[in-house]
């Protein structure tokens, strides 16, 4: 099936799932999405309007906050809905595409990585944690804490990242964890937070598991590809 009227904009890949997503589910430019099925995968996509998703509207578009904003909210509310009935490998905003045609291109072409990616990430969530030195003086102690909380942290999850840092904020991290083993991850975290007084501990989650899918599967921009 052709996209008439329209892009086809994808938000992420999944294995086939039978659980609906919520009913009155909207993405980007307030359609809803669809599933396009491809072998033993499922893009996620919805119909958006040329006269903002194509090249040239979109650089445009990349200078309107706002705009922008919006954009990646619709397309986050997306992702959490699958979260909460698969495991999705997300893609970056926006992954757009002149037709289904181009969206099974794209998966073919990256089949066996999705495939792979998508067993490593399957019943896993991503949790991030931060440590901010409230006030900055506190840093030297927010640090030693950061450095013991992600050695914890680390070791109850099966992958982390960390991001960058500063006096401020000497933990900025993210953490692939069981589903099942979050509500021990979470537990370890709240236990910090009343332990430090003066050391702000933040968490955040669960997400689809953004910060451990590869470059390659992530746009890293606004592109129409055809």
């Amino acid at each position: 099936m052709t996209a008439r009227g329209g892009l086809r904009y994808v938000y992420a890949v999944c294995r086939p799932f039978t659980a609906a997503l919520q009913a009155q589910l909207t993405g980007v430019a307030g359609a809803p999405p669809g599933l396009l099925r491809h072998h033993g995968l499922v893009a996620v996509v919805s119909t958006v309007p040329e006269g903002d998703f194509a090249d040239e509207p979109l650089r445009d578009h990349l200078e309107d906050r706002e705009w922008l904003a919006a954009t990646a909210r619709a397309h986050q509310g997306v992702i959490d809905a699958l979260t909460t009935v698969t495991t999705p490998l997300p893609l970056r905003p926006a992954m757009v595409f002149p037709d289904d045609s181009g969206v099974r291109i794209m998966m073919e072409a990256r089949e066996a990585y999705f495939l792979q990616t998508l067993d490593r990430l399957e019943g896993r969530v991503e949790w991030g944690v931060q440590v901010h030195a409230d006030p900055p003086e506190q840093w030297r102690a927010a640090e030693e804490l950061a450095r013991a909380l992600h050695e914890r942290l680390s070791g109850r999850a099966e992958d982390s990242r960390l991001f960058g840092t500063s006096v401020q904020k000497p933990l900025d991290a993210a953490y692939l964890v069981p589903r099942a083993d979050s509500e021990e991850f979470v537990e370890l975290v709240d236990r910090t937070k009343e332990t430090a007084p003066g050391i702000r501990v933040e968490l955040t989650g669960p997400w689809a598991a953004y910060s451990f899918t590869e470059p390659t599967t992530e746009s890293t921009g606004p592109t129409v590809r055809g």
